[in-house]
Order: structure tokens, then C-alpha cells, then sequence
């Protein structure tokens, strides 16, 4: 069992001068540590061994810190060091004031301490020498941030976490993925303090002494995140408790501002004194009605409306509050406000007979990108864009004398996409956005259109817009956007994708009959470029990107499964499949390498030099497995790609030998035996015969279905269609 090294450090004065750390890194305390040990003298050996085993915990530690605030900047000039080159004469020491330094301190509460816990397994011993040479620090950062610290040793990660939820600061845990980067030691760290402490500080050059650059201290970087506090409450009867209510879509500002003022009565009534803080972070604004904190310390109140299944209706019977970690309001307080709390009409007082309460399920999230990633998201309920993308209204009475024209529909989509582009940045997502999409029409059946939304808001609906974004890199959720993100609307959800599939459509530059085995050859060869770029020039292409080995011999998929590249004619799309969909199997561990690397060369791709066929304009497109005729169950399939047979059997006619074929390939690839009925039959020098085919099975069967002797450039493609 885990216990923890847990170091607490406080501050004489609230302020925090320490240079080029945004807070006070792992790897400073070390260094404080250390000099705190060495004051009275050399360390001795059991000092040594602790601060070498303390050095070599291999998990980097959780960090707690104040809520800092950043001070006035003030530049100071001073000499820098050089004045060895006016013969050291101190009369031109005036000279060398070239130097700035830029001090700005960071504010804090001096009552509320910074606490470090570094999990480890065993070393009670070194542990508690460790906490008696905390008892010896006397400074954090530089000489003016003066501080006192001690230490404990936390049996288990429950005492770490009841101290951390009543902790009034920002909780911060080492993460994977890109965050604050903060110092942190490593094996060798103690060492490398030395040599610097013992490295000489000047030599004599020409009968002068110079300064001289002493080593550098030896640490890692690690990435730290602290993520928001989430809450889910479900919406019940105030009559019935387990009664579920379902809130109407198109109402969803209404209830979370239903919401936010009823957890904001009861916060104001049980914390008099804070009523300032309430407003700000949990209604976002000052008594004057202006904005009052930036919007990352604000708590956000999100609708989830129900998804996820085709038959879902929308309605909304679930709120998710967000407590961010620069929020003041501690998370468990504001958990308790909307806890049990009844909601009522702000402007008439009625009370509805709905109340919030707390729910241990999240299965719904998932559907919103929680715990997963995802590149391309669709809005559930509107984005309210910056007033730079409004759409021109048209007075009812006068739709067709005011009918827009096509240039002016173009001017105004592309002044909507720049819109979604300042609200992503306003949300704070950095991830760039490939391809934006816009309309007022919902993207799925059971949606809503926008206008309904703007009804009982501040926001005109012709800001109000149906957006799907597909971005750069995969983001996580709950993700929202535009300027009603704080009141319901703007709530985007992943759109199902299917792992191991790129899929691009052909926008323009496309000729009007290209051959689909060549256009698929060509789009092969592309990707195959990409990939050497991303690996390098002297690394060699896998047989699963070429369908090649090392000598050039066809790959047997057998021994080197290998993509598939493909276009479709109806809809103009080109994808990459990985094999292990087509062969419905699990992928095999190297795949998942190959398939990781494919995603990342395929980033930002944009457009397919083709020969005679174009040069061709593409966008990445993202399927609903579920809906898409390549992926969907069916037990209808039709050829929109010619299938080539394997075999040509002999003394059989030509309807007879591709039937028989193809009724081969399925049982090879572990499928039902079908009922084939062939069309469009001939003979192709140098390839043999060929044809179109429809495909009944007995039972449903699941997509993709790819067949034949030219499967992996698109030929024998098959979609499936409703049974007749």
C-alpha cells in the first residue's frame, strides 16, 4: 500500500518572487532542502542517503498551492558583471548598467500552505529524516521569499484525500498529457547540487579574474494539470423523489438559470459574508452587472441532454456543474447548494416541481467526451457566435423580396466560421479547427433548429447556430462553446468515430468519371509520402502501409495484414481502413503503433495531387458507424466498385464463375454464404473477370465488406441497402 511523504511549506509574507517557475516547482523545495541541511555544516551519511532516496521516488509528487495572483512588474537596472573589460576599475561601473531584471511577485494567502506528497512504497526510515531536514528550511524561491515547513507521513491515499477536499487552494496532479511543465528531481539531482555548490566560481585569465559558469543542476520536467471538479445531479419531482423529470430541449437556458440562482439562494443565505464571491464565480458578475472573473474561474453549469441512441429523445434530465480549481468556492460547498435544491422562476417566483439531486452515474458523460477523446464534435444545443457572425434577418412578410443571394449566404458562412474560430479561443481551446461546418438545422433527427433556443435569452437568434467542428488533434470533453456557454447553450458531443478509419471528401478539382482503382492507387501513394515524413527518411515502410515487403513482393495478408485505400463513387469519399475492421478482429499491438502514426500523418491533410484525375480539394469527414452503408449491419449488400475475381473457374459461364467466386471469398473471410445475383459482367485484359454483384444473407451482417483480387485499392467495395 502507497503511503505519502506529504511536505508542508508556509510563507512568512503572501508573496512569491521565485524566477522562471509559475509556482514553486518539486525541484525547488529539493534545492531548499538541501540548503536548509547543509547551514550548519557538511551533510552527514544518513542526510546523504535520505535526500539520495528522496531523489529517486519514481512518482512525481501531487501538488497544492495557494491561488496566486500576479503582482506589478518592476524592472530594475544593474551592472552585468562585465566589468572586467574596463580593466576593473569600479569608476566605470556606470558603464555595464545594461542588465534588466523584470521582478513581479505572485499573491497569495500566507495562512493557506503549499503541501507536497510524494507517494512511495517503502523507506520509513529515510521518510522520517526527510521530515526532521523540512523543520531546517528557511526560504522558497529567492532570498527575500523567507518560509518554515514540516513534514509528515500519510498512511494511505484516503488521508491524503480528506486533507486535499478541505484544502482551500488548487490541487494539481502529474498528467500525461500537455500541461503546466514544473521541475521535479531525478536520480542524480543530489549530485549534481553538489558539483555545483563545490564548481569554482572564478579563474585568472592575463592576470585577471573572470567569472566562470558553474554546472547545471540535473532535473526532469513534468507535465501537471488540475482538472475541474465535476458534479452530475439528476432532475427529480419535488412531490416524488424517485420520480425522474425531463426539461425540454429548447429550454435548457431557462433550467440552468433556474439552477444557477437556486444553489446561489442558498449559498448566499448559509455564507453571508461571501456573497461577493458568490456572485462573481458561481453568476459571473459584480454588483453593477458588468463580468467579474475571468471565465476559467467561473463554476459552469452544463445541460446534458439525453443522446447516444438513435430512439434518445433529447430531452434534458441530467445537469453537470464544473467547479473549476481556480474557483474560490470550494467544490464540496457548491456541491451541497445544488444538492436537494428545488427550482423555481426568477422573475416570478413560481416554484417547479423539479429538484436537483446528486447521482453517482455517469454513463451519460461519456456520450460528451468525459474521460474520452475525440477530434470531431457537434453541437447538441446552439453556439451563440460573437455578434461577427450573425446572420442579416429577413422580416417574414418579406422573404422574397429579401431573399439572400448565393455571394451573400458565401460572405455570411465565412463570417460565421471566423466567428466559431474566436469562440473556440475564447473557451480556451488551443487545438486548431480543420473544417467548420454551420446550419440552423440539427445534425441529428430528434434535434432541434436554433430559433426555438434564443426564446426567453439575451442572444438574437440569428447568432444562434448548429456547428460541427473537426479539429487538428483529439480533445476531450465536456466541451463548450460561444458566448451562452455559461447558460446552457453551446454544448458540443463527439461524434461517433471508428477507430482505425480516416475518411476524406472530394470538395472540388475532382473529373467527372475517374477510374476508382487509380484514384485509389494515387491516394495510396500520398499517404504513403506522409508517413515517411513523419517517420523519417532512413526509416523503411512497413508492409502494413505498403502492402509490400522489403523486396517488393506482394504481402500476403495472412503474414503482413495491410490497409486498405479506397474511393467511394456515390459519394465522392476516399478512406483508409485497417485491415483488422475488414478481418473483424481485435488489432494486434504493432497495428496500434502503425495506426497512431497513420493518425498523425494524416493530420492537416488537405490535398491529392491525382494526375489526369485532378488535383483535388479534400476534407476530413467523420462516419456514425451505425448509419454509414459501408459500417452498418445489413442483410443487403450491393457492389459500387467492380469486384475482380480470384479465380476464373473453368468450363463455367461468366455469371456462373464470378458467382461461384465470390460466394468463395465469403466463406474465406468468415462470412454467412450468401445469395448472389451478378450484373454487369466483363472481361478485362490483364485483369480478368469482372462484374457488379448483390449479396443476400440470411442473417444481418456487419460493414465494412471489401472483396476480391483488388480489396485493398477499393475494388469489390460493398454498401449496405434495406432489404426489398
Amino acid at each position: 500500500m502507497s503511503r505519502y511523504l506529504t511536505i508542508h511549506v508556509r510563507a512568512h509574507e503572501g508573496r512569491y518572487h521565485g524566477d522562471g517557475d509559475e509556482l514553486p516547482s518539486p525541484f525547488r523545495l529539493f534545492q531548499a532542502l538541501v540548503a536548509g541541511a547543509g547551514i550548519s555544516g557538511p551533510l552527514d551519511q544518513q542526510t546523504m542517503e535520505a535526500l539520495t532516496w528522496f531523489e529517486g521516488l519514481p512518482d512525481a509528487p501531487i501538488i497544492a498551492s495557494p491561488r496566486l495572483l500576479h503582482g506589478q512588474a518592476v524592472t530594475m537596472f544593474m551592472p552585468n558583471n562585465d566589468l572586467d573589460k574596463f580593466g576593473g576599475d569600479v569608476q566605470n561601473i556606470a558603464k555595464t548598467r545594461g542588465a534588466q531584471k523584470v521582478w513581479r511577485p505572485r499573491h497569495f494567502d500566507a495562512a493557506v500552505p503549499w503541501i507536497y506528497a510524494w507517494p512511495f512504497a517503502d523507506g520509513e526510515l529515510h521518510a522520517a529524516v526527510i521530515c526532521a531536514l523540512s523543520e531546517k528550511l528557511y526560504q522558497l524561491g529567492r532570498g527575500v521569499d523567507m518560509a518554515w515547513a514540516w513534514g509528515e507521513v500519510l498512511l494511505d491515499e484516503a488521508a491524503l484525500d480528506e486533507k486535499l477536499v478541505k484544502y482551500n487552494g488548487i490541487v494539481r496532479r502529474p498528467s500525461a498529457r500537455d500541461g503546466l511543465l514544473l521541475a521535479c528531481p531525478k536520480k542524480g539531482s543530489f549530485e549534481s547540487l553538489e558539483r555545483r555548490y563545490q564548481a569554482q566560481r572564478f579563474r585568472t585569465e592575463s592576470g585577471q579574474r573572470v567569472f566562470v559558469q558553474q554546472p547545471k543542476p540535473s532535473y526532469r520536467q513534468i507535465s501537471y494539470e488540475s482538472p475541474p471538479v465535476l458534479h452530475v445531479f439528476e432532475l427529480r419531482s419535488s412531490a416524488d423523489s424517485e420520480r425522474r423529470v425531463a426539461w425540454p430541449l429548447e429550454g435548457a437556458s431557462s433550467l440552468v438559470v433556474a439552477a444557477r440562482e437556486a444553489a446561489r439562494a442558498r449559498l448566499s443565505a448559509a455564507m453571508p459574508n461571501r456573497l461577493c464571491d458568490v456572485d462573481r464565480h458561481l453568476v459571473g458578475r459584480k454588483p453593477d452587472g458588468s463580468n467579474a472573473v475571468p471565465a476559467e474561474s467561473r463554476v459552469r453549469i452544463i445541460a446534458i441532454p439525453s443522446i447516444g441512441m438513435h430512439y434518445a429523445d433529447r430531452a434534458i434530465r441530467r445537469l453537470l456543474v464544473e467547479i473549476p480549481a481556480a474557483c474560490p468556492l470550494r467544490s464540496e460547498d457548491v456541491r451541497w447548494a445544488f444538492s436537494g435544491a428545488e427550482l423555481f422562476d426568477p422573475d416570478t417566483g413560481e416554484v417547479k416541481d423539479v429538484l436537483l439531486s446528486p447521482s453517482a452515474e455517469d454513463d451519460m458523460l461519456r456520450h460528451y467526451g468525459v474521460g474520452a477523446r475525440a477530434r470531431v464534435f457537434r453541437s447538441v444545443t446552439p453556439v451563440v457566435l460573437p455578434e461577427e457572425g450573425k446572420r442579416r434577418r429577413i422580416e417574414p412578410t418579406r422573404k422574397l423580396a429579401e431573399a439572400k443571394r448565393g455571394l451573400e449566404r458565401v460572405v455570411e458562412i465565412s463570417a460565421a466560421r471566423a466567428a466559431v474560430v474566436q469562440a473556440l479561443r475564447h473557451a480556451g481551446v488551443s487545438a486548431p479547427a480543420e473544417s467548420i461546418r454551420l446550419q440552423r438545422e440539427p445534425f441529428d433527427g430528434a434535434g432541434s433548429r436554433v430559433e426555438p433556443f434564443a426564446e426567453g435569452t439575451r442572444f438574437e437568434k440569428e447568432r444562434l447556430w448548429h456547428v460541427e467542428i473537426a479539429f487538428a488533434a483529439p480533445l476531450s470533453g465536456p466541451l463548450v462553446i460561444g458566448d451562452g456557454r455559461f447558460l446552457g447553450l453551446g454544448v458540443m458531443a463527439p461524434l461517433p468515430t471508428v477507430p482505425g478509419v480516416h475518411t476524406f471528401v472530394v470538395e472540388s478539382g475532382l473529373v467527372k468519371k475517374p477510374d476508382p482503382i487509380e484514384l485509389a492507387r494515387a491516394f495510396r501513394r500520398a499517404v504513403m509520402a506522409r508517413v515517411q515524413a513523419v517517420l523519417g527518411e532512413t526509416v523503411a515502410l512497413s508492409p502494413f502501409f505498403t502492402g509490400h515487403e522489403i523486396n517488393g513482393t506482394p504481402a500476403r495478408s495472412e503474414n503482413n495484414p495491410h490497409l486498405f485505400f479506397l474511393f467511394v463513387p456515390d459519394s465522392s469519399r476516399l478512406m483508409v481502413i485497417s485491415p483488422h475492421l475488414v478481418e473483424r478482429r481485435e488489432p494486434k499491438e504493432t497495428e496500434r503503433k502503425h495506426l497512431h502514426v497513420l493518425d498523425e500523418a494524416l493530420s492537416g491533410f488537405g490535398e491529392l495531387r491525382a494526375g489526369y484525375m485532378g488535383c483535388l480539394s479534400l476534407r476530413a469527414l467523420s462516419i456514425d458507424p451505425d448509419t454509414d452503408p459501408i459500417f452498418a449491419v445489413s442483410q443487403v449488400w450491393e457492389s459500387v466498385t467492380p469486384y475482380s475475381v480470384t479465380r476464373h473457374l473453368k468450363q463455367r459461364n461468366a455469371a456462373e464463375a464470378l458467382s461461384a467466386d465470390l460466394c468463395a471469398e465469403c466463406c474465406r473471410r468468415g462470412l454467412p454464404r450468401p445469395v448472389i445475383k451478378p450484373g454487369e459482367l466483363r472481361g478485362i485484359p490483364g485483369t480478368g473477370l469482372s462484374g457488379l454483384g448483390r449479396l443476400t444473407f440470411v442473417v444481418p451482417v456487419q460493414g465494412p465488406l471489401i472483396l476480391g483480387r483488388h480489396r485493398y485499392l477499393g475494388g469489390g467495395l460493398f454498401v449496405g441497402r434495406p432489404r426489398e
